[in-house]
């Protein structure tokens, strides 16, 4: 099935996403199917959700109304959950968007993934690692709504945080994992297809987004890095496609 064919519940959490990023929602999850459910949860009688209702007749969301009947226990994360797995075993959709930066929505994530579903997560850069890595793919709202799409500053990311920085995997920690993948799956002159370093990259970091970098696609990414060698190969089985290959370049070359 073509990816653009997939048919995906879009569940969103209005007690944890703000209203100014559902177009952002909209428009990303485009990229991955058709939305076919689109359902917000939240007790909309208190006033700080009352700027969700300007927007849910704009873009066709249906409010699910989820009253607090108990301090300190959350009823529209159930809800969420319930509807989930009601739709889960319909079996009309291919997928499922889950829009929350709060982390008790791990479970089902990972439940949705064991039963074959596409997942992707959507949220801040707050948002709990548990619940990134049960989604198959999570994309930060923050870097969705970005203005510009132009370069970003340089990473100067603390020794003792090589790993993350506001939930983003650190550019030090991305391009040990590239070289690492591309010795991985290099043939025997150390050259791997970008495409399937992509591929691998998305499965190691669900949160991997070139956007986060401040790059529309993979290729310019890789060269801001300045630690590969880039290579353009013509596709055979394209009149006009180009692929891409990248290797490890060497650490102390031989100068000449």
């Amino acid at each position: 099935m073509d990816e653009k064919d997939k048919k995906i519940a879009v569940l969103i959490d209005a007690d944890n996403v703000s209203e100014k990023y559902i177009k952002y929602i909209m428009d990303e999850i485009s990229n991955h199917g058709t939305p076919t459910y689109k359902r917000i949860y939240g007790d909309f009688t208190k006033p700080n959700l009352a700027s969700w209702k300007n927007v849910l007749l704009n873009y066709s969301i249906s409010p699910i109304q989820q009253y607090s009947y108990t301090t300190g226990k959350n009823a529209t994360d159930a809800a969420l959950i319930i509807d989930a797995m009601d739709i889960l075993y319909s079996s009309h959709v291919d997928g499922f968007c889950i829009v929350s930066s709060d982390s008790d929505f791990t479970r089902l994530a990972a439940r949705l993934r064991e039963a074959g579903m596409y997942v992707v997560g959507m949220g801040e850069k707050k948002t709990p690692t548990p619940f990134i890595s049960a989604c198959e793919i999570f994309k930060y709202l923050e870097v969705l709504a970005a203005p510009s799409r132009g370069e970003v500053k340089s990473d100067k990311t603390p020794a003792k945080e090589e790993t993350r920085k506001e939930g983003i995997t650190s550019k030090q920690a991305l391009i040990q994992s590239i070289k690492t993948i591309i010795t991985e799956a290099s043939d025997e002159e150390g050259w791997v297809n970008l495409g399937e370093v992509g591929t691998r990259l998305n499965k190691r970091y669900p949160d991997f987004d070139t956007r986060n970098y401040g790059h529309s696609k993979l290729s310019p990414l890789i060269l801001s890095l300045e630690q590969f060698d880039v290579l353009k190969r013509k596709n055979p089985n394209s009149l006009y496609g180009i692929n891409y290959y990248i290797k490890n370049k060497e650490e102390n070359p031989k100068k000449r």
